[in-house]
């Protein structure tokens, strides 16, 4: 049994910051921070005082997890980024909205005083001798301190104050990670209830010091504990932020963060369910009794029906059963719909689970694809507009040395820009067959059977290419064109003018996607210049498509086959070495650009990518995480330093073979697309939406069984299972809730357990 906890994270949008730039606007983005470790950075968008950025984050959490503070920053290409104000929720904040928090959160001012992070180990002791009773402190060491000053480390000291009385420890030079070992005495009167404070300090010499964080202890609590060693969390001073909290005067963030707490039973508890599960999928409409995966569509609402997709989508990936989770979900909506232009046209389970599983199973293919239209469209930034009510002539210069650009000279040229993109896409997408997973062609093998079987009339014709379609353009290339950062092609949003490109060469995608219909062409008439390339971008699609779900059993095994030799990739992109010539006060530095390849089994890189990714530091770091979290050998701490001048730069310990000085951050970790499966998780996450609508899944099986009472009950013997799927399924929830409650319960994993209760 193991507890899992994680963060789902909507960084929506920002309303009335103020402008930081002598323009009289800002630039903003979005820090995240989990524990004061900045996991996740936004994009920027530019000029602008209400952004908009509709970023979703997965987080798994360490167990240590106490709070998620989300900064808003305004980007500076020439000074530091300034900081416009944050919102912190604590896991306490977070835990009284089970259904997560959602809405406006005023922005309040980021005080230095607040800003602490790091532990301080600390030995605390009651000593009792003829000389009365005194309380001993011993300071042992620090971790994680904030950096106060431009070298990027501290100067620390400790403050130990008691009843009146002040002792400091001494200054540690440059760095984040002191040793003090230090032990200072103070006369402790009996019924004592005045707290001991620990402070500690970054020390400057002309300046004031700079606050780094206390521990304020219970001397109650102390006394009839007697001692006390462990590592301490730093608290902030936060007597002023109660008093600027309600202000708002820095603006607001719209945020949905919800944190769930989930007890992951072993493995064997969850088989009963994944096998009935798995034996509905296989037995798909053929059995008119077996109608369980029907059901939970049925029972499912509009609001978690993404979430309950991607659960059930991951538990069949890693049964080997996708396609035929997939394929049944296909059949029943193929059942109930009639007319062919509503085709998965609504946000049904079946078109959910397709757009999650094009996302795992077809990322990597998107990017092979999509990467260098896009990057062109980055780089070249031109002005491109099609619609003659939008044409702004002064925003594109002139054409010649002496003869300003008409408007029908934008329009042309936007034209041709659009055929140019729209061409080339078209052009990788036909010669990309082969590079398209095989699950995938299987998968679309089977959409395109099934809707050809149900629309099988000429006037039909292309429906079953429309409905590959709906979800290749429409559901998957158009959403990655036109937001690009969303699908991890590009760290950065768009501006205003590469935006507008990038919109319209989607919306000629979707006119392809849709077969160039005269509805789709009626829409914005004024997309017309681009009805050739269109017209022709429709037969390259349908050739395309036939040749894609031209796929065999054999060859989709032993493309399989082939894949499964392979460690599947979890990171790969640039990476900058640093590397020091020479010895001496006159050594200099370099760094070398390598592309590195990061697989469940090693680690490698080359001088030059085989395929353009974006990456930054913390997915990397995320990335090393999970492929490390099974290592039997992964160190409890490490050095964040270097060793050099025959000691530690980070902690200044001379031992080259010390332990290390900060502990190993093990846990946090962004999820993504290619994350490995777990699926222990993934039943765990399907019993609880199961048991959640148990009442209405009753009410189905109430009218499930009048209609079959006129056939008379089914008798069973002596420790039978009833045959009926809906009776098995209350069976096996009603097995995992005794499971759950006879697995030791008790609140969410914190830090190592303190007898003292800190006061704030």
């Amino acid at each position: 049994m193991a507890k899992r906890s994680s963060l789902s994270i909507r960084i929506v949008e920002g309303k009335n910051l103020p402008a930081k730039d002598i323009t009289g606007s800002s630039d903003p983005y979005c820090i995240v921070k989990v524990n004061n470790e900045p996991i996740i950075r936004t994009a920027t968008v530019w000029k602008t005082l209400c952004p908009f950025w509709g970023e979703e984050y997965q987080v798994h959490l360490p167990p240590t997890f106490h709070a998620v503070a989300f900064y808003v920053m305004d980007e500076d290409a020439l000074s530091r980024d300034d900081v416009i104000g944050k919102v912190c929720l604590t896991r306490d904040i977070l835990a009284s909205h089970p259904k997560g928090f959602c809405g406006w959160a005023h922005l309040m001012e980021v005080d230095p005083n607040e800003e602490v992070q790091g532990e301080i180990h600390l030995r605390l002791e009651v000593v009792r001798g003829t000389r009365g009773c005194h309380l001993r402190c011993s300071v042992l060491e620090a971790r994680d301190l904030a950096p106060k000053d431009r070298n990027g480390a501290s100067d620390p000291f400790v403050r130990v104050r008691y009843k009146g009385r002040t002792q400091e420890t001494s200054v540690v030079k440059k760095s984040c990670y002191p040793r003090w070992n230090e032990t200072f005495e103070f006369e402790l009167e009996d019924g004592a209830t005045e707290a001991l404070c620990v402070e500690a300090w970054d020390w400057d010499l002309v300046s004031r010091n700079d606050f780094l964080g206390k521990v304020v202890v219970n001397m109650q609590k102390l006394c009839a504990a007697q001692q006390e060693e462990g590592w301490f969390r730093l608290q902030p001073n936060q007597s002023k932020s109660l008093r600027r909290q309600g202000e708002g005067n820095l603006g607001s963030l719209q945020l949905e963060v919800r944190l769930r707490d989930e007890t992951v039973l072993p493995s064997g508890c969850y088989q009963p369910l994944v096998q009935l599960l798995c034996r509905e999928v296989k037995l798909g409409t053929q059995d008119p009794n077996h109608q369980l995966i029907q059901i939970i569509e049925e029972t499912t609402s509009t609001e978690c029906r993404q979430e309950v997709a991607n659960n059930l989508l991951k538990l069949f990936l890693g049964q080997g059963l996708a396609k035929d989770f997939l394929d049944l979900l296909f059949q029943l909506e193929l059942s109930r719909t009639s007319e062919a232009n509503t085709l998965f046209r609504s946000n049904s389970l079946a078109s959910k689970s397709m757009e999650s599983f094009l996302k795992v199973a077809g990322m990597r293919y998107l990017h092979g694809i999509l990467g260098p239209i896009v990057e062109r469209v980055f780089e070249e930034k031109k002005y491109v507009e099609l619609d003659p009510s939008k044409v702004e002539v002064k925003d594109v210069g002139c054409s010649g040395l002496h003869r300003p650009q008409t408007e029908a000279d934008v329009l042309e040229q936007s034209a041709q820009t659009l055929r140019a993109h729209l061409g080339a896409l078209l052009s990788a997408l036909c010669r990309s067959v082969r590079a398209c997973p095989a699950v995938v062609r299987a998968t679309f093998r089977q959409l395109f059977r099934r809707v050809r079987e149900r629309f099988p009339s000429s006037q039909h014709e292309n429906v079953p290419f429309i409905a590959v379609t709906s979800f290749l353009c429409l559901r998957f290339f158009s959403p990655a064109i036109m937001s690009p950062k969303l699908f991890h092609l590009r760290e950065r949003h768009a501006d205003a003018r590469t935006s507008r490109t990038l919109l319209l060469l989607a919306k000629a995608v979707q006119n392809v996607g849709n077969m160039d219909t005269p509805v789709s062409r009626a829409k914005e008439t004024w997309m017309e210049p681009l009805q050739p390339t269109v017209r022709q971008g429709v037969a390259q699609l349908k050739d395309f498509i036939t040749k894609l779900v031209d796929i065999e059993e054999k060859e989709e095994l032993d493309l399989q086959r082939t894949l499964s030799l392979q460690a599947p990739p979890v990171k790969e992109g640039p990476l900058f070495i640093h590397r020091t010539k020479g010895k001496g006060p006159l050594t200099s530095s370099s760094f070398k650009k390598l592309h590195f390849f990061l697989t469940t089994e090693a680690l490698s890189f080359a001088k030059t990518p085989s395929s353009k990714c974006v990456n930054d530091l913390n997915q990397w770091l995320s990335a090393l995480r999970k492929v490390s979290i099974n290592n039997a050998g992964l160190l409890g701490s490490y050095h964040p330093g270097v060793f050099s001048g025959n000691k530690w730069s980070c902690c200044h310990q001379r031992d080259k073979t010390d332990g290390g000085c900060d502990k190993t951050r093990s846990r946090v970790t962004l999820q993504e697309w290619n994350d490995p499966l777990d699926h222990d998780l993934e039943a765990q996450l399907i019993y609880r939406h199961l048991l959640g609508v148990e009442a209405t899944l009753r009410e189905k099986y109430s009218e499930v069984s009048r209609n079959t009472e006129e056939a008379g009950p089914v008798p069973l013997g002596p420790g039978e299972a009833p045959e009926d799927p809906l009776a098995q399924l209350f069976l096996v929830l009603k097995d995992l809730q005794e499971a759950h409650s006879s697995s030791p319960a008790g609140p969410p994993p914190s830090e190592s357990c303190h007898l003292l209760q800190l006061q704030t």
